[in-house]
């Protein structure tokens, strides 16, 4: 089992800042790729940022150029960085894990981040 740990959510003014972090309790290269996702309220989740155990990434197109994901192999975490933030960027984050030889994915309990002034 696997316990994924999110910190870092909070309540931003617009055009600021956040820093997620996403802890593993085992290696990061047990995982083929590690991600956030995010659940507004009354909208489905939805992708935000991969990357991948080669350390390949993606995001989605309303995060580019403000978003940046990272992972950090030696502490077992992966990173969003959220620059530039938007009211509509509120919303619960979520960190998920993609494991190797396992069927299902995993799952941290998320965190809020509230975009207001």
């Amino acid at each position: 089992q696997v316990q994924l740990v999110e910190s870092g959510g909070g309540l931003v003014q617009p055009g600021g800042s956040l820093r997620l972090s996403c802890a593993a309790s085992r290696s990061m290269l047990s995982f083929n790729a590690m991600a956030w996702y995010r659940q507004a309220p009354g909208k489905e989740r939805e992708l935000v940022a991969r990357i991948t155990r080669g350390g390949s990434t993606n995001y989605a197109d309303f995060v580019k150029g403000r978003f940046t994901i990272s992972r950090d192999n030696a502490k077992n975490t992966v990173s969003l960085q959220m620059n530039s933030l938007k009211p509509e960027d509120t919303a619960v984050y979520y960190c998920n894990a993609v494991p190797i030889f396992e069927t299902h994915d995993y799952w941290g309990q998320g965190t809020q981040v509230t975009v207001s002034s």
